[in-house]
């Protein structure tokens, strides 16, 4: 592969990279005493802050030497608003104080001087977002606040997860993870800025620069079958490509840039169309930072990092500009030497009303892989080795997407037009000598694109008969221009080779394909305000999928395939007072398949399928989905907010092209899922929160599948690779003095392996922690903690047969891949 990274570079990125060398275990014992120790100091930290009887008065004291701030909320018509909530935000997004109306609409409060954002909310209002600059103590400043009636769920800021989401969120499981949220959680990988989402999973099964693994809602996701994420409206799942179908790969996000994310799960959802059935995730990126940053960080295995990001005041506009360089070994034998590269530029105007923005994105990256590795090859390999060190590949993806929305009166029309270039090559190697003794079983997948796509929509407010209403109308297309392949490799060369079983050739080109994959989706969403305690949200979506395949292998699967699928959509919103609200919901959706799969009539020449000329049936283009929910969102106890969801989801087959063989992977018959999902945040104290999220689902076929099963089994009803237990909690101590600190637990349940139970996985537990400290006002420094309790558990696990030497007997056994082993990754920031 060819090296384009200078000397000086890589002098540079080696300067503050920690190295760790045999014996590492004494390190080891000795930063995880000072984790522990850290982790005490914080949950000390977290007691003192509970308020004496002087502390108090004090308090009361120095509210004196602040800025009296005394206001009045009122509606368009001047009657007043008692019992509304008014929120003072830092400029950060931070929330600072919080106090509610009297029933005279009026409120006070003290604050020091600075800069201020505050937030007015009243159920069945629009939120109000107000700008406060203080600067002079012994003025009073006051304020005279209007709130217009909200038509009927009118889109809002909303800042994260402490946010109230009563009469704004459709569902129990729709929410929104800010900033401030997402810097405060300890992360190995830039694709866990997805495990804020509740009863997300993320993991990697081979190399970092290969797409995450995702798991949700009883899916093992692959890299995002199911679940769809989009970036600032642009979709980042891929269509037919050579790995797997949906691919998302997250090492194209800077976290930092991140300034939220929205998340809803399960397929009621007008706007989402292919992907979503499992759920969906919306990242939205600063446009103006709060500061400018620029961030070093280094660690142990050869690790090291640099981030910064500015924005300031162009002509009119705003500009944003912001990059990364990225260095990882791992800790494997033969290291990953990880490389990546990101940029962001982006030109905005206007407001979050009425306003345009334009971004340019950029993303490289290049990484030497230890591809998983059966349970028998541990005593030959190591924990951390790997049986073909020539595994690996490289990826880049570059983007230009605008955003052009206007709000009215009445109205409020959006359209994002995107554009992107993308290529992916990868060596990968599952069953080292299983086909070909003498050469292996490396292959090659490549897969070449350009994308692009519109997204607009239009909404119009008004009523029917006395009820407030909003009906939006919405269109999005998308075509990707596809050039792909899959090929028998060797010490990453294509190379013709030999299936052991029956002395046929495995020719070097397995699958060539030229096509198209175009989609078309057309919703209309009807909400109506029935009363002051329901509402509805109603909404018939259309998806229209065509795929035009040029096989450079046999004319035979080449060909044309269109298919439409209707997709109905209904969520209930009952709230009955108390601050809690219900939801009953039920919907339609679907995933699409690979293209070449809907064409395929000829069986490419693979280790699965070593005879030529095999026939082959063509695969379903859309796999449609259903499901149903009931949930509650509830904050009627102080500072908790907490949703609890009960879901249903029936998927029409399991059956998909495979990138990695080029024939179609089981199982035919239907599949059911269903679960509970309960989140909970807590803010005890200004300083502290708290988060518990616990989720469980079950996965089974609808008959017994014999694919997917042990050696000699009738087969079950399990569906494999499933994911059941997941929990998610964590305690953080933010902004206290310049110091922060999190420590957080993250654990997933055994999986079946084989639809009969016979092989399982074991449980995942990882214990995360952070430390941070501000100083000179504008400098921060922070250790991070990664698997504190140096736990030997499963990043990802399968069963399958394989065969590890030239020589060695085939063996059906647990594959795996290992979580990384506990390491400490420090990082200096200065904002300006």
């Amino acid at each position: 592969m060819v090296n384009h990274f200078t000397p000086n570079f890589l002098a540079n990125m080696k300067a503050f990279t920690v190295k760790v060398r045999a014996p590492w275990k004494t390190y080891v014992r000795s930063l995880q005493s000072s984790c522990l120790l850290l982790a005490t100091l914080s949950a000390a930290s977290v007691v003192a802050q509970i308020p004496s009887v002087a502390d108090v008065q004090a308090a009361k004291q120095a509210d004196n030497s602040q800025a009296p701030l005394r206001g009045m909320v009122a509606d368009a018509s001047g009657a007043r608003i008692g019992g509304a909530s008014v929120r003072v935000l830092r400029t950060n997004g931070a929330a600072l104080k919080t106090t509610f109306t009297k029933k005279d609409g009026e409120f006070s409060l003290a604050l020091p001087e600075g800069d201020y954002q505050l937030v007015v909310s009243s159920p069945g209002f629009q939120i109000r977002e107000v700008p406060l600059v203080v600067r002079d103590g012994r003025t009073t400043v006051s304020l005279s606040i209007t709130l217009g009636l909200n038509p009927v769920n009118t889109t809002v800021q909303v800042h994260g997860r402490e946010d109230d989401l009563g009469g704004i969120a459709d569902s129990g499981t729709q929410g929104t993870v800010g900033a401030k949220e997402i810097e405060n959680r300890p992360i190995l990988r830039s694709g866990e800025v997805l495990e804020s989402i509740p009863g997300v999973i993320i993991t990697q099964h081979a190399g970092g620069g290969k797409a995450n693994q995702y798991f949700l809602r009883g899916f093992n996701l692959d890299h995002g079958t199911d679940f769809a994420i989009f970036i600032d409206g642009m979709p980042l799942n891929l269509p037919s490509h050579a790995h797997g179908e949906g691919y998302s790969d997250m090492n194209t996000v800077i976290p930092e840039l991140v300034q939220r994310v929205n998340y809803e799960k399960g397929p009621y959802y007008a706007d989402v169309g292919n992907y979503g059935s499992a759920g969906s995730a919306h990242l939205e990126f600063f446009k103006t930072l709060p500061q400018n940053f620029a961030q070093v960080e280094g660690g142990m295995f050869g690790y090291g990092r640099f981030v910064f990001g500015a924005s300031h005041k162009l002509g009119v506009g705003n500009l944003l500009y912001g990059g990364e360089a990225y260095h990882d070994n791992g800790p494997w034998t033969h290291p990953d030497n990880y490389y990546k590269f990101n940029g962001l530029l982006t030109y905005s105007q206007g407001s979050a009303e009425s306003g345009f923005s334009m971004s340019a994105r950029g993303y490289h990256g290049q990484w030497h892989s230890s591809d998983q590795i059966a349970d028998n090859a541990v005593p030959l390999v190591g924990l951390f080795g790997t049986l073909n060190p020539t595994d690996g590949g490289h990826s880049q993806r570059y983007s230009l997407q605008s955003d052009w929305h206007r709000q009215s009166e009445r109205s409020h029309t959006q359209i994002t037009a995107y554009g992107f270039y993308y290529d992916l090559d990868l060596f990968s190697d599952f069953t080292y000598y299983l086909t070909d003794p003498n050469r292996g079983d490396q292959f090659e997948q490549n897969d070449r694109r350009w994308a692009a796509g519109l997204d607009a929509h239009h909404r119009i407010d008004g009523e029917w008969f006395g009820r407030k209403v909003e009906n939006t109308f919405g269109l999005q297309v998308r075509n990707d221009w596809i050039h792909n392949g899959l090929f028998q490799s060797q010490g990453r060369v294509r190379v013709d080779k030999t299936d052991s079983g029956t002395g046929n050739t495995l020719p070097a080109t397995t699958q060539a394909d030229h096509f198209t994959d175009t989609q078309v989706g057309f919703y209309a969403e009807n909400r109506i305000q029935w009363t002051d305690w329901f509402r509805s949200v109603v909404a018939l979506r259309g998806d229209a999928q065509v795929f035009n395949v040029t096989s450079l292998i046999t004319s035979a699967n080449s060909g044309m395939t269109a298919k439409v699928l209707p997709s109905p959509k209904m969520s209930l919103i009952f709230s009955p007072g108390g601050k809690t609200e219900l939801y009953a919901q039920a919907g339609f959706s679907f995933h699409s398949n690979d293209g070449r799969g809907t064409t395929l009539t000829i069986e490419p020449v693979s280790g699965d399928n070593p005879y030529p000329n095999t026939a082959a049936t063509p695969i379903p283009a859309l796999i449609p989905t259903k499901g149903g929910e009931f949930g509650l969102r509830t904050s009627a106890l102080p500072h908790l907010k907490s949703t609890f969801s009960v879901w249903y989801l029936h998927s029409a087959s399991e059956l998909q092209q495979s990138g990695d063989t080029g024939g179609t992977t089981a199982s035919q018959q239907p599949s059911e899922r269903y679960g509970f999902e309960w989140a909970n945040y807590y803010t005890p104290a200004e300083h502290v929160t708290v988060d518990l999220d616990l989720a469980n689902s079950k996965a089974l076929f609808t008959a017994p599948d014999t694919d997917d099963a042990a050696p000699g089994s009738p087969g079950g009803k399990r569906v494999p690779e499933a994911v059941g237990l997941v929990i998610a909690s964590g305690v953080t101590l933010h902004d206290m003095h310049g110091l922060s600190s999190s420590l957080r637990l993250r654990l997933f349940g055994p999986r079946d392996l084989t639809s009969d139970g016979i092989y399982r996985s074991n449980y995942t537990a990882m214990l995360n922690g952070e430390v941070g400290y501000t100083f000179l006002r504008n400098w921060r420094a922070s250790a991070e903690f990664l698997n504190v309790l140096d736990r030997r558990d499963h990043d990802i696990d399968y069963a399958y047969e394989s065969r590890i030497t030239p020589t060695a007997t085939s063996a059906f056994t647990d594959v795996f891949h290992p979580v990384e082993p506990f390491q400490v990754r420090f990082w200096l920031r200065k904002s300006f």
